[in-house]
């Protein structure tokens, strides 16, 4: 019968993946290279698993080794939430964060306020993933994810950190060219662009009036000859004149002030998309979870002052 893995042993392959070499992790614990190797091959041979594929340039984990660093720094990451749980701890927040968010978002909102997070607060380690959609709620993979929408599901804490409005959109040269719709079920006479994203069903479109009695939703099912997951490739194709996109204001707004795109159907309104940050309410505990989320919420308040100034200096 094998002996469970000890925390420390646990600590040790976590600091030998994140040096990754045996010379490196040596000089991080104050050891010597010989009795990194030799712990390293007592763990193998517990385990009767290769961790770790040496060579004599290189060092890579194998699948047994990834899976074990995965499980690795998910507990150590509990060990370390459970301590500050009994002891009501408040500390400075450390240990693994792991976050995901989707893909243009995450790349051009979210990866600069983890750049600024590890700065103010330097003991935690940050793993940003980012995918089309977000993962499953039930996937422990991840202490926070960053999306769209409030998840429909009581198990999790959902806290609301931005509103969110997406917006009709269209280059001038294509408006001149095709005209602008005045009503919503005039899109179908038009080439949209469509984001392949989130549960939604693709190419649907559902539009609101904002003005009047009766607001009743019309649902508009678009056509066009471009699609894409990526809303950053979306945008350009826009600004590039081939259609008519739905985009969140936050990735189209600086187009709108600049001119390089139009507001199209300005008098209906799209579902609310607002971002919340998604969390079990076992990693609430953690130091590092709650000042991360509570980070990212005070950045996208502030974020969100400037912009309704900015559209009231344009109003005015």
């Amino acid at each position: 019968m094998k002996l469970p893995a000890h925390p420390d042993e646990l600590g040790f392959f976590s600091s030998l993946s994140r040096c990754g070499s045996l010379s490196a992790t040596a000089r991080e614990l104050d050891i010597s290279t010989a009795a990194i190797s030799k712990r390293l091959a007592a763990m193998e041979a517990r385990l009767g698993v290769t961790l770790v594929s040496r060579t004599t340039r290189r060092m890579g984990l194998t699948p047994e080794g990834e899976l074990y660093l995965l499980h690795a720094r998910r507990i150590l990451a509990e060990l370390h939430d459970m301590e500050q749980l009994v002891s009501g701890s408040r500390s400075t927040p450390s240990g693994l964060l792991r976050v995901n968010a989707t893909l243009g978002f995450g790349r051009s909102q979210v990866a600069p306020l983890i750049s600024r997070f590890v700065r103010q607060y330097p003991q935690v380690e940050v793993q940003l993933q980012l995918s089309v959609n977000p993962p499953a709620l039930s996937d422990d993979s991840f202490d926070v994810c960053i999306r769209f929408g409030e998840p429909p599901d009581a198990r999790v804490m959902a806290r609301r950190i931005a509103s969110n409005r997406r917006l009709l959109v269209a280059a001038p040269a294509y408006l001149k060219r095709h005209g602008s719709p005045a009503l919503p079920r005039d899109l179908v006479q038009h080439n949209c662009i469509g984001i392949r994203q989130g549960d939604e069903a693709y190419g649907v479109w559902r539009l609101t009036p904002t003005r009047g009695a009766g607001q009743r939703v019309e649902v508009v099912k678009t056509r066009g000859n471009l699609a894409t997951n990526d809303g950053e490739i979306a945008v350009n194709w826009a600004l590039d004149g081939h259609g008519i996109l739905m985009r969140a204001e936050w990735d189209v707004a600086r187009y709108l002030r600049s001119g390089r795109l139009l507001q199209v159907l300005p008098d209906f309104q799209t579902p609310p998309a607002d971002i919340y940050a998604v969390y079990t309410q076992r990693h609430h505990t953690s130091a590092r979870v709650r000042e991360f989320v509570d980070f990212v919420a005070k950045a996208f308040e502030v974020l969100n002052l400037g912009t309704r100034d900015r559209q009231r200096t344009h109003r005015d």
